[in-house]
């Protein structure tokens, strides 16, 4: 049998194992830097550890389902960052919400949680956050999940016009006020559905628990202030870029070709830096986790037990001494 093809009956497996072991997912707070920081976790400590970043809109509900399909091979953790979900949301008046801050949040929290190395799962928002901690911690990083995050200028689609020719040169009431509609109810839930292949799969429990989020007080100005220092992302691109090409983290890219924000010529560009990176175009939107979730659950297990943890080659030496001694035995 094809080692690859073996590798991924053992990933489907392990989903099967997974489900019907009922793995369950745990609902936790930590202190960190003062703050109280909302998390999930699934999965055997001593199993390997998986990191995942949440997006805009969202908090760690995004990988409600996704979680327990890994919990079964990785010691899975997903927290809401500042500001997000079920984590403290500290008056942005006398707290400075940048994807710095969330990146040093997260730092501790990892560090605190006893997660020194990880594979890390990164969408939307989670790149900003995560590709801040490996290019401080390089070593940290044990392999690489994109999925819909921007590392490129080819990336942005016309939605990112009121941002970048409007409020990131003047920030204003008059540049911030189109900007807002992002956070009404049915633009979330549009963020949700578009380019969607089954838009049936997409829970409602999305776009209702985003949108009542956004209705606590100062939650708006929180978002704003991110979309304003979301321009200093792009001034990294150029130093992220760097990062990947120099330590060739095992990647494998699940990109949703229907992205409201994202194009897919930014998904395509990241092959650029990691021409080694396993791509997987799906037909589906900016939440590809929600209609795509056995190829993305699936191909993560896969890739792991493939390329990072090297099971492929470990089945291959085993195949063929079985191949050698029944050759053996058949001559006697």
């Amino acid at each position: 049998m094809n080692t690859r093809i073996l590798t991924s009956i053992l990933g489907g497996l392990a989903l099967l194992a997974s489900a019907s072991a009922g793995v369950p997912t745990s609902y936790k707070t930590a202190k960190v830097d003062g703050l109280t920081i909302a998390y999930r976790e699934a999965g055997d400590p001593d199993s390997p550890k998986l990191v995942l970043l949440h997006g805009f809109p969202a908090s760690s509900h995004q990988y409600r389902d996704l979680i327990p399909a890994l919990a079964a091979r990785f010691h899975v953790i997903a927290p809401d960052y500042p500001g997000f979900g079920n984590s403290d949301m500290p008056d942005p008046a006398v707290y400075a919400y940048s994807f710095d801050k969330l990146s040093e949040v997260v730092e501790m929290f990892l560090k605190d949680r006893g997660f020194d190395h990880y594979g890390l799962f990164v969408q939307d928002y989670g790149g900003p956050v995560g590709f801040r901690i490996v290019t401080r911690h390089p070593e940290a990083l044990d392999w690489l999940i994109i999925q819909n995050t921007n590392a490129y200028e080819i990336g942005f689609t016309k939605a990112w016009d009121g941002f970048r020719g409007a409020l990131w040169k003047d920030r204003s009431p008059q540049t911030e006020k189109p900007l807002a509609a992002f956070l009404e109810h049915d633009a979330i839930k549009g963020i949700y559905l578009f380019g969607a292949k089954n838009p049936e799969l997409i829970s409602p429990d999305n776009w209702e628990s985003d949108s009542a989020f956004l209705q606590r007080p100062n939650a708006r100005r929180v978002q704003l202030d991110l979309f304003y220092d979301y321009r200093k992302n792009v001034e990294l691109y150029p130093k992220w870029q760097a990062f990947l090409r120099e330590h060739q983290p095992k990647t494998i890219i699940f990109w949703g070709q229907n992205d409201i924000f994202f194009t897919p010529e930014g998904g395509e560009a990241f092959l650029k830096d990691l021409p080694a990176a396993e791509m997987h175009r799906l037909a589906s939107g900016h939440f590809a986790v929600e209609d795509s979730l056995n190829e993305i659950a699936g191909g993560m297990t896969r890739f792991y037990n493939e390329k990072v943890a090297g099971l492929q080659g470990k089945m291959s030496q085993g195949m063929d001494k079985a191949r050698d001694k029944a050759m053996h035995n058949g001559m006697r």
